[in-house]
C-alpha cells in the first residue's frame, strides 16, 4: 500500500502544489489534496495547513507537504500541532538536513523562493532522506516534552 501524504497550499503555493502532487503520484505515494482544488487569491493559508498537521499529528499520516509564498505562515500554523516538525526548505541541502537531523515530517516550500522544478527536486531529496536518529533523536524527543 502507497505512503498517504497529506499536500496542502494557499493561492501562492497553489501551482507548485499541484505540480508536486503529480510528482508524488508518478513517485508511486498516495497524496491526499486537501486544497485549494481552486486558484482563489482570497483563500488562507490556515485552512489547508491545518488539515495536513492534523493528520500527521493525529498519525494519519506519517508525512506532510505545504507551501505558501515564503512558507513562514504554513510552518507557523502547522508546527502549532503536537508531533509535528514542519521545516522549510529552499534547497536540497536543508531538505535532507531537516529529515536527517530534524526528522522533518512536514516539508514546507517557498514557492516565491523556488521555481517548480527546483521544489520537485527538494521533494525528492526530503522523501529519499532517512532520519540518522543518534544524538538527533535525543534532541527531537525534547521538542514534545
Amino acid at each position: 500500500m502507497a505512503e498517504k501524504i497529506y499536500v496542502g497550499a494557499d493561492h501562492v503555493g497553489f501551482n507548485l502544489k499541484n505540480r508536486l502532487v503529480e510528482e508524488l503520484k508518478r513517485l508511486g505515494y498516495e497524496p491526499v489534496d486537501v486544497g485549494p482544488k481552486q486558484l482563489d487569491p482570497a483563500d488562507d493559508y490556515p485552512d489547508f495547513a491545518k488539515p495536513v498537521a492534523a493528520a500527521v499529528s493525529a498519525g494519519n499520516a506519517t508525512r506532510g507537504v505545504l507551501t505558501c509564498g515564503t512558507g513562514l505562515g504554513m510552518s507557523y500554523t502547522a508546527n502549532r500541532f503536537p508531533k509535528v516538525r514542519a521545516a522549510i526548505a529552499w534547497n536540497e541541502e536543508i531538505a535532507e538536513l531537516a529529515r536527517k537531523h530534524g526528522n522533518s515530517n512536514v516539508l514546507v516550500l517557498p514557492a516565491q523562493f523556488v521555481s517548480e522544478d527546483q521544489g520537485v527536486g527538494i521533494l525528492k531529496k526530503w522523501l529519499e532522506t532517512t532520519f540518522e536518529g543518534g544524538r538527533h533523536a535525543r534532541r527531537v524527543e525534547k521538542i514534545d516534552k
